[in-house]
């Protein structure tokens, strides 16, 4: 039998942008809810779930923490019938580590956003958004940081109804902002709640709403009963009448709304003030799902092809999904994974479906931040760790050997950043090797390759803070010091017209020769698209045996580009015409051909280089603005709006420039601001460079 009951599992992640304060939420929830028995500040490097240590000293989080705590609601009747079983991660809000934001998200049943009260919604509480809803994941918002100089509730939910979602309702108004911020009142059951004691432990409630909040919570209590009957039909006849339904119905309905996407409950408080989060988390049992409550996930049984759904039953077959690998000092590898149905005990063998290859489980063990407590079961609905699984990666299918099934994975972003990195000492040289190739595994949008030419080792992420951090992360984990070179773009190539050309390649000496022989047909696919290769031989002039060597040597040529050396992306390539040899035609000349080929009708087809185009806000005092955008049009920036954030004095300028031009952009902007304004970057699309800028590129000088 599962050690607690699905219906009282909740599986949540905190998202945010940078700085919204969301690590400090989680250290809150950690302690109301027993796990830690001090309060962890950001700013005082204490932090549990931040436990790397180039987390505690930037004060970022860099990677998921997983955690398993457990939450009575503020008002329950029945304490231990109430009772829920969280199971929390904790995820990066800086844009560099987005894919710890994206795999988390896939593997969650529901998210706590957490929102900056004086900022409101950000650049990149925008993208997790958009995350939360490719997934379908249900949310409750959090504004935080109502005690901050400047913060507004109202200014910051209307943000999140413009920007993100006009199904945001109120579950509650603040008493007060900034230093005179001292509660909330609950619209639901129209009660001042205050938080008291030396660290907001005690949750204090009365009846007696103030006076000067009277009306706001009349007025906003009816617009949220009116949000949550509008989802029943029932509930919604007996309102028109005059019935308003009991609290208990009022949160079933609403909690139905919230798991269907209908309503995003707007909480809010002051994290570091102690102030709000233990109504976060009553929001949390009460309407995030639990593994129960959602759809049935899909996967393909690997015998038959065909779709099966998967629920979330321990009687099923066991099926997982590897979320995320971890290099643990002490116990190694952990592979961290939700379990979607069937349960897993120690002990037993589980087929990865990615690789073909059965391993053994030998431990399971339940996270808490970087602390491990090891169990002999686990059920379907919750979250784990195993320790040293040989070659399992993030988004690869575990399950039942008898019954294999692949569940659908998790997108990884393209790198947009390379650098050149070089050992220092000759013993450093295998320890990087190791190193690096560990990180990888760990990391999917970090890669890593080796330049051809020059044979030096190149590593690939997702902006200048990500490599920092491997670079850092090398040293202090693995002990190897290394040398980087500068930041190289991440260029692609791409042609604008269609093009035809001919791939002969004939060696023909005495005896045995070399003959291959093709036409290609190339044309340009939308961005995004990738590539695909289509063959339309007619009558046998090139036996089939040779197509697929044909596509090998054209997607090598992809790989090497053609106009400065940089992959090519969406092409469509076809093979419509050739000729062979009964003797001397093999698979390696066809392979040249088709590589000679491609390269030519690339030549033909009007290529052109793409870059990458950063979508960048920076926040800026009024007095600065000449200058922040001045700076940013000389680095080819295109401004697409400037607007007005709070009574603050501030503006927000949101510009797209391209990557190249953004290096050393922290210091500038340091200097012309004298330190006030600061930016956030990620990346927004791939467009064609300019002719000026194409030929510095080509001559290397770029």
């Amino acid at each position: 039998m599962a050690d607690y009951p699905i219906n009282k599992i909740r599986n949540f992640g905190v998202i945010a942008h940078i700085d919204a304060g969301k690590t400090t939420t989680s250290e809150r929830i950690l302690f109301y809810t027993g796990m830690s028995h001090k309060i962890g500040e950001v700013h005082e490097g204490e932090t549990v779930m931040d436990w790397m240590e180039q987390e505690r000293e930037r004060g970022i989080t860099i990677t998921a923490a997983a955690t398993t705590a457990f939450w009575t609601p503020t008002d329950a009747k029945d304490a231990e019938a109430e009772k829920v079983k969280l199971n929390i991660i904790d995820t990066p809000g800086h844009i560099d580590f987005t894919i710890e934001v994206k795999r988390s998200l896939r593997v969650l049943d529901g998210a706590v956003v957490v929102f900056d009260g004086v900022a409101g919604v950000e650049p990149q509480s925008l993208t997790n958004w958009r995350y939360a809803d490719d997934y379908n994941v249900p949310r409750i918002c959090f504004i935080n940081k109502l005690d901050r100089l400047g913060a507004s509730f109202e200014r910051s939910y209307q943000s999140i109804l413009d920007q993100l979602s006009p199904n945001a309702v109120r579950f509650q108004i603040p008493d007060g902002h900034e230093d005179n911020f001292k509660g909330v009142v609950d619209l639901l059951t129209m009660e001042y709640v205050t938080f008291e004691g030396d660290r907001g432990e005690r949750v204090v409630k009365s009846k007696d709403v103030p006076a000067h909040l009277q009306a706001d919570a009349v007025k906003y209590r009816a617009e949220l009963i009116e949000k949550i009957v509008e989802h029943d039909d029932a509930a919604m006849a007996a309102y028109l009448e005059g019935n308003e339904p009991d609290l208990a119905t009022l949160r079933r309905i609403a909690r139905k709304a919230v798991i269907d996407g209908k309503i995003y409950p707007v909480m809010t408080g002051s994290a570091l003030k102690n102030k709000g989060v233990q109504l976060v988390l009553d929001a949390v049992a009460y309407y995030l799902p639990a593994p129960a409550d959602i759809p049935a996930i899909k996967g393909v049984d690997q015998n038959t092809g065909s779709e099966i759904e998967v629920h979330a039953d321990e009687n099923e077959p066991f099926r997982a999904l590897a979320f995320k690998t971890a290099t643990d000092p002490y116990v190694g590898s952990l592979t961290f994974f939700r379990v979607y149905s069937g349960k897993l005990t120690a002990g037993s063998y589980v087929l990865n479906t990615r690789t073909g290859q059965q391993e053994r489980i030998a431990r399971i063990v339940r996270m808490h931040a970087n602390e491990r407590q090891e169990v002999k079961d686990i059920f379907a609905g919750n979250i784990a760790a195993t320790v040293g699984m040989k070659d399992t990666k993030t988004g690869d299918t575990m399950c039942d050997p008898e019954h294999p099934i692949v569940l659908e994975g998790i997108e990884v972003p393209e790198p947009v950043i390379s650098l050149r990195i070089e050992p220092k000492t000759k013993a450093d040289q295998e320890k990087m090797g190791v190193a690096l190739r560990k990180l990888a595994d760990e990391d999917p949008t970090f890669r890593m390759a080796t330049d051809e030419e020059t044979g030096q080792m190149i590593i690939k992420g997702m902006g200048e803070l990500h490599l920092e951090i491997i670079v850092d992360r090398m040293k202090r984990e693995f002990a190897v010091e290394a040398s980087t070179g500068r930041p190289q773009v991440a260029y692609k190539e791409a042609i604008t017209a269609e093009a035809q050309a001919e791939g002969k390649y004939v060696k023909q000496t005495g005896g045995r020769g070399q003959y291959g022989h093709c036409w290609l047909r190339i044309e340009p696919l939308e961005r995004g698209t990738g590539f695909e290769f289509e063959n339309e031989i007619k009558g046998g002039a090139i036996p089939q045996e040779f197509v697929p060597a044909i596509e090998k040597g054209v997607r090598e040529a992809i790989d090497r580009g053609v106009v400065a050396g940089f992959p090519i992306v969406d092409v469509k390539v076809t093979v419509y015409d050739g000729s062979y040899h009964d003797v001397d035609s093999n698979e390696m000349a066809f392979k040249i051909a088709g590589s000679m080929a491609f390269q030519e009708a690339v030549k033909r087809a009007k290529p052109v280089i793409l870059e990458p185009i950063m979508k960048v806000e920076v926040i800026v005092p009024d007095n600065f603005l000449g200058a922040a955008t001045g700076d940013l049009n000389s680095r080819r920036g295109q401004i697409l709006n400037v607007t007005d954030r709070g009574s603050l004095g501030l503006k927000v300028i949101d510009a797209r420039v391209p990557l190249s031009e953004m290096f050393g952009y922290a210091t500038s902007m340091r200097s012309f601001s004298q330190g006030r304004a600061n930016f956030n970057m990620e990346f927004s699309h791939y467009d064609p460079v300019p002719a000026n800028i194409a030929a510095q590129i080509q001559e290397g000088k770029k």
